[in-house]
């Protein structure tokens, strides 16, 4: 057994507390590699930034659960190294699909876990965050649980359609469960094609697509029924067109890759949506930068001549959205 408070991190709850008092949200950044943690700490130290630093059950396998471990507390002596001096960095397991998972990973060392039942009938969504918020609970993890379905592809989680959340469900949910946050579904969708085009519309002065807008009524209506409680919003990378069209110049084929518009992001993030799950851009932002040394000096073969302009690209896109987007910049 490990404990997130022998490795520097912290878990959710304060952080969620000041975020929803001060109008602003969290970021939740996926990471799988090295390259991606740097840029991570990097930003957040920088702007000032409490983060969350997320591990998909397949990142888990990709990197060995044992280095990540090892790479959380490195990224908290990272951060102070780069002159941080309180650190404010979550280890969260995102989508976490059994109870056996989310017990690994508390007992690895993680600060914080989701419990993703929302694909179950609601009862047996119920008993699994239960009992995993049961478990967490008694070494201070915090939990998240999830109601709704976000359509999309991302690792494992793939769903066809998105299933609103029913506000007249999250009362009796956060009661019952127990859980400390819940990840709703009012439209946003995972991976880099969270819409079909004939779910969009053209905007006449630039011909590119534009998404359905957010369903800010349910939102709305979630937080009427529990006020201040944590509200989270997975599948909420904007998908920038820079790196779309940067992927595809240099021999990339994104076709109709859409994401959720960056003003509605800012929108959610003044509200009691605190956490605010990015996950493409990042990989988008990486594949850009790679392609383009690739295109550009295609002799080259040294991984740090081509991951060293990634990370800095990586870099860029986590600062503009901690600055410009979710606001949680200056709050260290």
């Amino acid at each position: 057994m490990v404990s997130y408070k022998e490795l520097g991190l912290v878990n959710t709850r304060e952080m969620f507390a000041k975020a929803i008092k001060g109008g602003y949200a969290i970021p939740a950044f996926n990471f799988n590699n090295m390259e991606q943690l740097q840029a991570i700490v990097k930003a957040s130290v920088e702007t000032k930034s409490p983060v969350i630093l997320q591990v998909s059950k397949g990142a888990r396998n990709y990197a060995n659960q044992t280095l990540l471990r090892y790479m959380a507390e490195g990224a908290v002596q990272y951060a102070k190294e780069l002159g941080c001096e309180n650190p404010q960095i979550v280890l969260h397991l995102d989508h976490g699909d059994s109870f056996e998972l989310c017990k690994s990973c508390v007992d690895l060392g993680f600060s914080s876990v989701m419990i993703d039942g929302s694909h179950l009938p609601y009862e047996e969504n119920v008993a699994l965050t239960k009992k995993v918020v049961e478990y967490a609970h008694q070494y201070d993890v915090t939990v998240e649980g999830e109601l709704g379905v976000l359509a999309g592809v991302e690792d494992e989680v793939s769903a066809e359609h998105h299933t609103y959340t029913n506000p007249e469900e999250v009362i009796d949910f956060s009661t019952r469960t127990g859980c400390d946050s819940l990840a709703i579904s009012i439209g946003t969708s995972h991976g880099a094609y969270k819409f079909k085009p004939e779910q969009c519309h053209v905007d006449p002065a630039t011909g590119r697509l534009v998404p359905p807008p957010l369903a800010f009524d349910v939102l709305d209506a979630v937080m009427e029924k529990l006020p201040g409680f944590p509200i989270v919003l997975h599948g909420s990378s904007s998908v920038p067109q820079e790196y779309v069209d940067m992927i595809n110049q240099y021999g990339g084929k994104l076709e109709a890759a859409i994401g959720i518009p960056e003003d509605e992001l800012r929108k959610a993030a003044k509200s009691a949506v605190c956490k605010i799950n990015i996950d493409s851009d990042s990989r988008l932002a990486m594949t850009a930068a790679i392609r383009k040394v690739f295109a550009e000096k295609p002799a080259e073969f040294d991984p740090r001549k081509y991951l060293g302009p990634a990370r800095d690209e990586m870099e860029k896109l986590y600062k503009h959205k901690i600055l410009n987007v979710l606001g949680s910049n200056d709050k260290l």
